[in-house]
């Protein structure tokens, strides 16, 4: 069933900016598995960060992707490798967002109008590192949308309350000493309900929780419209 907010998204699409430039006509954009079952990721590779890190740009490359995409409603068991996800009784390992990976430095842009609702800098092994939540507002239904991974600067430049426009430049995407130490790329997540958290949202649940978690977090991709280049 389409949500209230899944609906109210689909009307506005077409008046979204683009979160990060992408140009079909010139482009390429390229799916990955981060799954056991998938093949883009050895086994182990994520236990050796250099390799992880130098695997990652390599299979962008070879590709021609100006980005590889991936990971919403993912069951990965790449998030091992830290304590974070290690949760009593269940560890989390369901992706709730969707993964774009690209250089260091990539620009992101608000996709709508939007206030900064809060920022943090979650710096433990695996979490997002610099991060960025705004709020939005269409046709009354209020939502956020979630930017994890990105540079630590971008977070020092702005402020909760703060407007940020349709179109800004809001961010870049992180190096690994600023974005939890991942190979560089954005998590960027859509929520419906916040639940009190600032600075901060889960962007990996448990599998036995998905249905409630995946109803709270739609694809993202009803705003960033790039699945269907792939």
């Amino acid at each position: 069933m389409i949500s209230s907010l899944e609906a109210v998204l689909s009307r506005h699409q077409a008046n979204f900016h683009p979160v990060v430039r992408f140009n079909p006509a010139s482009d390429r954009l390229t799916a990955i598995n981060l799954t056991d079952q998938g093949k883009d990721l050895p086994p182990g590779i994520v236990d050796d960060f250099g390799e992880f890190l130098l695997h990652m740009e390599e299979l962008r490359v070879s590709k021609g992707a100006a980005y590889l995409i991936g990971g919403y409603g993912e069951l990965r068991s790449i998030y091992k490798r830290s304590d974070l996800f290690e949760t009593a009784g269940e560890p989390r390992r369901l992706h709730l967002g969707t993964d774009l990976w690209a250089p260091a430095g990539t620009q992101v842009f608000a996709f709508a109008g939007g206030m900064v609702h809060s920022v943090g800098f979650n710096q433990q092994l695996g979490d997002y590192g610099a991060t960025l939540i705004l709020l939005h507002q269409l046709e009354s239904i209020s939502f956020y949308t979630l930017y994890g991974h990105i540079s630590k600067k971008d977070i020092q430049q702005v402020s909760p309350g703060q407007y940020l426009s349709h179109g800004q430049e809001i961010a870049h995407f992180g190096t690994p000493e600023e974005n939890g130490q991942w190979p560089p790329h954005l998590h960027f997540q859509v929520i419906s309900d916040l639940g009190g958290h600032e600075g901060d949202f889960p962007g990996v649940c448990r599998y036995s929780e998905r249905s409630s978690w995946l109803a709270n977090c739609p694809d993202p991709d009803i705003i960033l419209q790039l699945n269907k280049w792939l």
